[in-house]
Protein backbone atom coordinates (compact mmCIF):
# COMPACT_ATOMS: atom_id res chain seq x y z
CA UNK A 1 0.00 0.00 0.00
CA UNK A 2 1.51 3.15 -0.83
CA UNK A 3 1.48 6.26 1.09
CA UNK A 4 -0.03 8.35 -0.83
CA UNK A 5 -2.54 6.88 -1.63
CA UNK A 6 -3.35 5.94 2.17
CA UNK A 7 -3.49 9.92 2.61
CA UNK A 8 -5.79 10.42 -0.36
CA UNK A 9 -8.36 7.85 0.89
CA UNK A 10 -7.69 9.09 4.67
CA UNK A 11 -8.57 12.32 3.88
CA UNK A 12 -11.66 11.54 1.63
CA UNK A 13 -12.47 9.41 4.42
CA UNK A 14 -12.05 12.73 7.15
CA UNK A 15 -13.91 15.28 4.63
CA UNK A 16 -16.46 12.45 4.14
CA UNK A 17 -17.04 12.08 7.95
CA UNK A 18 -17.28 16.10 8.24
CA UNK A 19 -19.92 16.55 5.52
CA UNK A 20 -21.67 14.11 7.53
CA UNK A 21 -21.92 15.64 10.89
CA UNK A 22 -22.66 18.74 9.88
CA UNK A 23 -25.97 17.50 7.77
CA UNK A 24 -26.37 15.34 10.87
CA UNK A 25 -26.50 18.40 13.08
CA UNK A 26 -28.58 20.46 10.16
CA UNK A 27 -31.03 17.43 10.91
CA UNK A 28 -30.97 17.76 14.57
CA UNK A 29 -31.77 21.47 13.93
CA UNK A 30 -34.43 20.83 11.36
CA UNK A 31 -37.01 18.79 14.08
CA UNK A 32 -37.63 22.12 16.25
CA UNK A 33 -37.49 24.22 13.76
CA UNK A 34 -40.21 22.67 12.04
CA UNK A 35 -42.22 21.72 14.90
CA UNK A 36 -42.38 25.08 16.32
CA UNK A 37 -43.54 26.35 12.90
CA UNK A 38 -46.08 24.00 12.02
CA UNK A 39 -47.78 24.13 15.86
CA UNK A 40 -47.41 28.10 15.65
CA UNK A 41 -49.39 27.79 12.25
CA UNK A 42 -51.48 25.59 14.84
CA UNK A 43 -52.09 28.49 16.97
CA UNK A 44 -53.59 30.87 14.02
CA UNK A 45 -55.43 27.82 13.00
CA UNK A 46 -57.12 27.13 16.00
CA UNK A 47 -57.42 31.02 16.86
CA UNK A 48 -59.29 31.45 13.36
CA UNK A 49 -61.51 29.17 13.75
CA UNK A 50 -62.45 30.32 17.62
CA UNK A 51 -65.91 32.42 17.63
CA UNK A 52 -66.49 35.47 19.32
CA UNK A 53 -69.45 36.12 20.82
CA UNK A 54 -71.22 39.25 20.32
CA UNK A 55 -73.53 40.95 23.34
CA UNK A 56 -76.74 42.09 22.02
CA UNK A 57 -77.47 45.91 22.76
CA UNK A 58 -80.30 46.75 23.73
CA UNK A 59 -79.68 44.66 27.11
CA UNK A 60 -82.86 43.12 27.71
CA UNK A 61 -84.00 40.76 30.94
CA UNK A 62 -86.42 40.37 33.59
CA UNK A 63 -86.45 40.84 37.33
CA UNK A 64 -86.56 37.68 39.10
CA UNK A 65 -86.20 39.29 42.99
CA UNK A 66 -87.48 42.48 45.10
CA UNK A 67 -90.29 44.47 44.80
CA UNK A 68 -90.05 44.68 40.93
CA UNK A 69 -90.15 40.87 39.93
CA UNK A 70 -91.45 40.35 36.84
CA UNK A 71 -90.92 43.26 35.09
CA UNK A 72 -88.73 43.55 31.97
CA UNK A 73 -85.71 45.97 32.37
CA UNK A 74 -84.06 47.05 28.60
CA UNK A 75 -81.57 49.53 27.84
CA UNK A 76 -78.73 50.29 25.14
CA UNK A 77 -75.31 50.00 26.41
CA UNK A 78 -73.06 53.21 25.18
CA UNK A 79 -70.01 50.36 24.76
CA UNK A 80 -71.67 46.78 23.72
CA UNK A 81 -68.95 44.52 24.56
CA UNK A 82 -67.98 42.08 22.04
CA UNK A 83 -66.23 38.79 23.78
CA UNK A 84 -62.82 36.76 22.56
CA UNK A 85 -61.40 35.74 25.83
CA UNK A 86 -61.67 32.32 24.13
CA UNK A 87 -59.94 33.34 21.03
CA UNK A 88 -57.09 34.75 22.91
CA UNK A 89 -56.74 32.06 24.92
CA UNK A 90 -54.82 29.86 22.56
CA UNK A 91 -50.83 29.37 22.88
CA UNK A 92 -48.08 26.95 22.54
CA UNK A 93 -45.81 26.26 24.91
CA UNK A 94 -42.33 26.38 24.76
CA UNK A 95 -40.49 23.49 22.87
CA UNK A 96 -39.02 20.49 24.85
CA UNK A 97 -36.25 18.36 23.58
CA UNK A 98 -36.66 14.71 25.75
CA UNK A 99 -34.40 11.03 24.72
CA UNK A 100 -37.02 10.15 22.25
CA UNK A 101 -38.26 12.89 20.62
CA UNK A 102 -39.33 17.21 20.59
CA UNK A 103 -42.67 18.11 22.00
CA UNK A 104 -44.76 21.11 21.76
CA UNK A 105 -48.27 21.65 23.58
CA UNK A 106 -51.12 23.87 22.47
CA UNK A 107 -52.99 24.79 24.51
CA UNK A 108 -56.64 26.69 25.72
CA UNK A 109 -56.49 28.41 29.47
CA UNK A 110 -60.07 29.63 29.31
CA UNK A 111 -61.79 27.74 32.15
CA UNK A 112 -64.55 26.97 29.90
CA UNK A 113 -63.04 25.93 27.22
CA UNK A 114 -63.10 21.82 27.53
CA UNK A 115 -66.70 22.35 27.63
CA UNK A 116 -66.64 24.92 24.44
CA UNK A 117 -64.81 21.95 22.62
CA UNK A 118 -66.33 19.13 23.62
CA UNK A 119 -69.74 19.76 24.29
CA UNK A 120 -71.54 20.04 27.64
CA UNK A 121 -75.12 18.92 28.94
CA UNK A 122 -77.62 21.81 29.74
CA UNK A 123 -79.28 21.85 33.05
CA UNK A 124 -82.03 23.75 34.32
CA UNK A 125 -80.99 24.40 38.07
CA UNK A 126 -78.22 22.62 40.09
CA UNK A 127 -78.60 19.06 40.60
CA UNK A 128 -82.09 18.90 38.27
CA UNK A 129 -82.58 17.46 35.60
CA UNK A 130 -80.85 17.42 32.09
CA UNK A 131 -83.01 19.39 29.71
CA UNK A 132 -80.83 19.11 26.59
CA UNK A 133 -77.04 18.86 25.04
CA UNK A 134 -74.77 21.07 23.51
CA UNK A 135 -72.80 19.43 21.03
CA UNK A 136 -69.17 20.15 20.71
CA UNK A 137 -66.99 22.15 18.04
CA UNK A 138 -63.81 19.79 18.18
CA UNK A 139 -61.51 22.78 16.97
CA UNK A 140 -58.39 21.15 19.02
CA UNK A 141 -58.90 18.09 17.16
CA UNK A 142 -59.33 19.59 13.67
CA UNK A 143 -56.09 21.81 14.46
CA UNK A 144 -54.56 17.94 15.45
CA UNK A 145 -55.26 17.36 12.48
CA UNK A 146 -53.94 20.51 10.55
CA UNK A 147 -50.37 20.60 12.35
CA UNK A 148 -49.75 17.14 11.67
CA UNK A 149 -50.30 17.95 7.78
CA UNK A 150 -48.46 21.27 8.55
CA UNK A 151 -45.60 19.11 9.97
CA UNK A 152 -45.24 16.36 7.37
CA UNK A 153 -45.02 19.11 4.51
CA UNK A 154 -42.66 21.21 6.29
CA UNK A 155 -39.62 18.59 7.29
CA UNK A 156 -40.00 17.02 3.74
CA UNK A 157 -39.07 21.04 3.10
CA UNK A 158 -36.67 21.36 5.48
CA UNK A 159 -34.74 17.81 4.46
CA UNK A 160 -34.58 18.44 0.99
CA UNK A 161 -32.91 21.81 1.54
CA UNK A 162 -30.53 19.66 3.76
CA UNK A 163 -29.62 17.79 1.01
CA UNK A 164 -29.26 20.27 -1.64
CA UNK A 165 -27.01 22.31 0.81
CA UNK A 166 -24.50 19.30 1.52
CA UNK A 167 -24.51 18.09 -2.35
Amino acid sequence: MSSSNYRRNKAALDQFRKELMAMVDDIQQIDKKVLNKAVNNGVAYAKRHTPVGKHPNPVTFTVKNGPDAGTVVSFKVSNPGVGGFLRKSWHKLPTKKTKECVEAELVNNASYASYWNYGHRIVTKKGGPTKGFVKGTFVLEKTKGEVQKQLVKEFEKEVKAVQRRHD
